[in-house]
């Protein structure tokens, strides 16, 4: 049921032809010639070999390390082997996959386009069409649509081309003749006549730089390999800025590069040889600053650079300190009327130096040095605070515009969207931030696009468990809201038929844990008092980590699961931001046994409140949230009937203490230093599940373990030997590798829903639902 979208964090150890292609679902076991032509009769064993490995005075016995030999025969002929063994145990499950298959493209509007968004001279949008993998990007100029006021979007058709389009990037084209295809970097350069694209179609998550000339639609000579996502054109068109990274795969270096002369030519613009920061770079949405920005999991630094001067130097804003985290952004402040002197250029930064949920403060930008002068990072204490801390809400992003900014935070376990009048704020006081309200009991909200600095729109995004995803433009100088686009849903549907609603269980410790839940209302029977009358099938999924927030999302695949009577919760543990900074810090680190027992205690009270019963309910995970199920899996087999861990971080303590192996150092802020610190290496050794298998584990629920051959954040190997050692004690463990994708799994839309049906068809079959029609 992976069809929540699975944060990319990074981790140690988030169609192929422009031809219409069939939409029938293919078979998504992925298996060789022998294996399709002999079902095997037993589930693959992996030879022991042990392997011990001494720290801090304890020698752990690993016997499937050698399964990490990528390339060695033996190891892919043991992964296909668990192919082909997951696709023998799983064959009677094929029509219910052709049918969850059916359902999500039934109920999806293939050929659609999105809301096209302004910027300058041009709209911009994407659209996709029925039969093709992928979106092709395009846009129309806004003197051929442009309305009275200007801003109001072009009436565009799904699957009728507007006169006047230009096709800037078919992403099928691109992807004809890969196995995988993923675009990384897209950025069209002010005057709009060049873009800069990236692409991996290998999963590795390395991407090839190209530069295209949109006047000729051909792309140019300039050909940059092996770079990081994120590539952004400087305002003359002329110069591209790039990261790289290094062999822990952690972006580390920006470059500039000229166009039209070799890359072996471009210049390195900044290094970051500290291993825990990663790199990025950015313009300013007045396209006025190129900024770079520094982070670690606990410390960043921003460096800013006029952008009509890109062969400049960077200036740092403020100096590095341990355990402050900021971000910058170009505002541009009204002058009182009737003083006669321009606007004043500033920075607002967003930070946590005394501020543990972030404030907000106006500073001015750092001055360019006098030739042959160093320049000098401003002072913190200089910034005046416009918005202040607040213990119950966290600041989580800005955004400036000419006459306005928004402000991204959370307040009650929920995301929210403000409006700050530029033109209304005072000197010296707090300035007014109006909250865009949402009419729901469980919601999202966020800034969608807003690409243009002069817009007089600020557009949002809202969706919840029941509502599709809703493209509202809200007029800032009224507050009048239209309503762009609702994600269309095919077949009748029909948000009444549908509930959402927050509970609260109480974890060990006391915290309160909020948890979301939503259900069909015709298949789930509550009693007179509002709760459960009897158990229902449930999945209840779970993240936790890097302060990433699971909020209400609308998903077209989760209605198989809810009409066939299947309840779905979240649980928001500790070590997610739902509840702000502090959730965040009780979840990791030390702490962060506190994620597992919050989600045991979650799943404890569904059953205590009668929503569900041990034998009736799915743990779903990815990534880190992979770890959390395997962790939930060892604590409390008891639980649950089944497992669902997608690309699972289960061998964390092996990754941990392996500097060598990508991001590691990078992800030692969040989990610890096993390899230096002893108590972070007992703590981790308390809870990573490959560490924690017992030997006699025939009691566990069934487990289902998904991975990617090419996944550099977790590797394929965490899962491949989770599998071998919960089979070797006896639990019941499938594993399915694609053998050509990355952390994300499989690229394109159609086998993408392959992939999801494959995944909902088992959690059917262990809820027991396999047979119950939608």
């Amino acid at each position: 049921m992976s069809d929540v979208a699975q944060p990319t964090e990074p981790q140690s150890t988030e169609p192929q032809s422009t031809e219409p292609q069939s939409t029938e679902p293919q078979s998504t076991e992925p298996q060789t010639a022998e294996a399709q032509s002999s079902e095997p009769d037993q589930a693959p064993v992996a030879p022991r070999r042990p392997v011990r490995r001494t720290h801090h005075g304890d020698t752990a016995v690993d016997d499937y390390e050698w399964l990490r030999a990528k390339e060695d025969p033996e190891v892919l002929a043991h992964l296909e082997a668990e192919n082909s063994w997951t696709a023998q145990q799983l064959a009677g499950l094929a029509p219910l996959r052709t049918a969850l298959f059916t359902e999500i493209k039934d109920r999806t509007q293939e050929t659609d386009l999105s809301v096209p968004t302004r910027l300058d001279a041009a709209w911009y949008y994407t659209r996709t069409q029925e039969g093709r993998q992928y979106p092709v990007h395009a846009r129309v100029a806004a003197s051929d649509v442009a309305t009275a006021d200007g801003w109001t979007p072009p009436a565009v058709e799904p699957g009728v081309v507007p006169d006047g389009e230009q096709v800037l990037l078919d992403q099928n084209a691109e992807a004809e003749g890969h196995d995988f295809f993923s675009l990384g970097s897209f950025d069209v350069s002010g005057d709009g006549t060049r873009l800069a694209y990236a692409v991996d179609t290998t999963g590795d998550e390395r991407y090839t730089l190209r530069v295209r000339d949109l006047t000729t639609g051909a792309d140019l000579p300039d050909v940059v390999e092996d770079t990081a996502p994120g590539a952004v054109l400087a305002p003359d068109g002329e110069h591209v800025f790039y990261l790289t990274v290094d062999e822990a795969w952690r972006p580390y270096r920006v470059w500039r590069h000229r166009i039209g002369t070799p890359a072996s030519e471009d210049v390195l613009v900044l290094e970051e040889p500290d291993e825990r920061f990663w790199l990025g770079v950015g313009l300013s949405r007045s396209r006025r600053y190129l900024v770079v920005e520094l982070g670690s999991k606990t410390t960043s630094e921003a460096w800013v650079l006029e952008a009509d001067d890109p062969t400049g130097a960077f200036r740092r804003v403020w100096e590095r300190r341990d355990g402050v985290e900021y971000s910058v952004e170009h505002v541009e402040l009204p002058a009182a009327p009737g003083a006669g002197v321009a606007p004043r250029d500033a920075l607002l930064v967003l930070h946590n130096d005394g501020a543990r949920n972030f404030e907000l403060v106006l500073t001015d930008v750092p001055a360019r040095p006098a030739p042959g002068a160093a320049a000098v990072p401003l002072d913190p204490a200089a910034a005046r605070v416009v918005v202040p801390h607040s213990a119950d809400v966290r600041l989580d992003g800005v955004e400036a515009f000419a006459r306005h900014v928004a402000l991204a935070y959370r307040a009650d376990a929920l995301p929210r969207v403000g409006v700050v009048d530029l033109g209304a704020v005072e000197q010296g006081s707090p300035w007014p931030v109006t909250e865009i309200d949402v009419d729901e009991p469980l919601f999202s909200v966020g800034l969608d696009a807003n690409p243009d600095w002069r817009q007089p729109l600020l557009r949002v995004q809202h969706t919840s468990f029941v509502t599709p995803a809703t493209v509202v433009d809200v007029d800032l100088s009224t507050g009048e809201r239209h309503v762009r686009k609702r994600q269309p849903v095919l077949g009748g549907y029909d948000p009444d038929d549908y509930v959402q609603r927050r509970e609260w269980a109480v974890a060990e410790d006391g915290a309160r844990v909020p948890i979301s839940l939503v259900w069909r209302r015709d298949a789930v029977t509550l009693d007179g008092q509002g709760t459960r009358a009897e158990p229902a099938p449930l999945v209840l999924y779970g993240y936790g980590a890097y302060e990433t927030s699971i909020d209400p999302y609308f998903s077209v695949p989760r209605l198989s699961l809810l009409d066939r009577g299947v309840v779905f919760a979240v649980a928001h543990v500790r070590g997610g931001g739902e509840l702000g900074r502090r959730w965040y810090d009780d979840g990791k680190l030390a702490a962060k046994p506190h994620t597992f027992t919050d989600f045991v205690a979650c799943g404890r009270h569904l059953v205590s409140t009668g929503w569900t019963e041990p034998g009736r309910m799915v743990a779903e995970g990815g990534s880190a949230g992979g770890l959390l199920v395997g962790a939930v899996t060892n604590l409390a087999p008891e639980l649950f009937a089944g497992v669902l861990a997608v690309v699972p971080f289960v061998d964390a303590l092996t990754s941990m203490l392996d500097p060598s192996l990508p991001l590691t150092v990078v992800e030692w802020d969040e989990w610890g230093d096993p390899l230096h610190d002893p108590d972070a290496y007992a703590l981790m050794r308390s809870y990573t599940p490959y560490e924690n298998v017992p030997d006699d584990a025939a009691h566990y629920p069934r487990v289902l373990a998904t991975t990617s051959l090419h996944d550099t954040r977790v590797l394929y190997v965490e899962p491949a030997k989770w599998v071998a050692r919960l089979r070797a004690a006896g639990a019941p463990a499938l594993l399915k590798i694609e053998m050509s994708a990355g952390h994300g799994g499989v690229s394109g839309r159609y086998a993408r829903w392959e992939e999801i049906a494959f995944e909902n068809a088992w959690v059917l079959d262990v809820l027991g639902r396999a047979d119950v029609r939608a």
